[in-house]
């Protein structure tokens, strides 16, 4: 460390492409200034700091966060406006700061000591080179068989072979492990069990790493040993973490909501509910949307297969049409996934759902993924 002009830089502190890396921190109170320290060297890192005013553009515009300290808002107010700006303070009584705020243009309040883990994890997010999150995508069984976990792989295959980092999260312990679906059971790599008690922060690259590697995807996946309980905080941290890094994450979710299950629901963007086109599996979709909609902010439907039947299996014909399908549980309509002749014979010699290019699936897979573009803003609708 060493200090020029008042300022204080971290050796190190730089990106490759010179801009800084750790955040902006313009205060000259001691006390806090000893605080938000502590909580960037517990999020790994190396801020630079302002006592006064930012003497030039170039930190100011640069740094991907900016900490102002609640005593320090008249010597910024000239400074041009931009995203990722938080003012800091530790008045809880003070409702001045909010109008202050607003005159520098911040993005968001803080105060110390109640926000302090929010902060950690926004400064680890920098730190960690964190750019737009990933599209996250569910997809939910309207019944059992439906076909779920299928197009949930074939998405994330279809995903990787486009050439997107893709995530694929096995959210449903008592699915037998999507690794099997994708013929990787016996891959090295961690799976649930190894996260079950993981509190606060994941890093999201520590976590890509250490899953198994399989047709292009990282997948995260339950084992066949006993049911292990995952804890909602961890669930949260988890499925963060694996959006941090941007590009695709597909999760595959169980038809029930509990707390669990609703910590995923809520990093969803886009939730995909896969229905057969028949009356009995209409009936126990309602049921499925209705308690996945309590979280999930946008929830579609997909119609599997023929009557009867799901994705990779061909039923009786006499069924629904899809566009009726949706109207009954007053959904919009992402489209039919047809019959797909061979699937499961497929999976079987290794070929896993969506891996023949111009079978259906993956056709079907690769059109909802031009619809949806994976580098635009998450939540994006198609």
């Amino acid at each position: 460390m060493e200090i020029v002009g008042g300022v204080i830089s971290h050796d190190g502190a730089a990106t490759s492409d010179g801009r800084q890396s750790g955040p902006l921190i313009v205060t000259e109170d001691v006390e806090l200034l000893d605080d938000l320290l502590r909580l960037c060297a517990a999020a790994g890192a190396r801020p630079e700091v302002h006592h006064g005013g930012p003497e030039g553009r170039e930190g100011w515009d640069s740094a991907p966060l900016v900490l102002v300290g609640d005593d320090a808002v008249d010597r910024v107010r000239g400074a041009a406006r931009r995203r990722g700006v938080v003012l800091v303070g530790r008045d809880q009584d003070d409702s001045g700061v909010w109008q202050r705020a607003v005159e520098i243009g911040a993005d968001r309040v803080l105060l110390l000591p109640d926000g302090e883990q929010w902060l950690v994890d926004r400064i680890a997010d920098v730190a960690e080179g964190v750019g737009r999150p990933a599209l996250t995508v569910g997809v939910i069984g309207g019944r059992g068989g439906a076909g779920a976990s299928t197009l949930a792989c074939a998405l994330a295959v279809t995903a990787a072979r486009a050439g997107h980092r893709t995530m694929l999260v096995d959210a449903d312990p008592l699915g037998g492990g999507l690794d099997v679906l994708l013929g990787g059971e016996a891959a090295d790599g961690l799976r649930w069990p190894a996260f079950a008690a993981s509190r606060g922060r994941v890093g999201g690259g520590a976590l890509e790493e250490s899953l198994p590697e399989l047709h292009a995807l990282r997948v995260l996946s339950w084992d066949r040993g006993d049911v292990v309980a995952v804890a909602p905080e961890a669930v949260r941290a988890v499925v963060a973490a694996a959006r941090r890094r941007g590009g695709v994450v597909v999760v595959d979710l169980p038809r029930r909501v509990d707390e669990a299950v609703a910590e995923a629901l809520d990093q969803v963007d886009l939730g995909l509910l896969v229905v057969p086109a028949e009356l009995r599996a209409v009936a126990g979709a309602r049921r499925v949307a209705s308690a996945a909609g309590m979280v999930l902010r946008d929830l579609r439907v997909v119609v599997a297969g023929g009557a009867g039947s799901g994705i990779g299996e061909q039923g009786a014909p006499g069924g629904f049409e899809a566009d009726e399908v949706a109207r009954l549980l007053g959904l919009p309509l992402v489209g039919e996934v047809p019959w797909e002749p061979g699937l499961l014979a497929g999976q079987c010699g290794g070929v896993p759902p969506g891996g023949a290019a111009r079978g259906p699936l993956a056709r079907f897979c690769a059109a909802f993924w031009d619809r949806v573009p994976v580098d635009s803003a998450a939540g994006g609708g198609a």
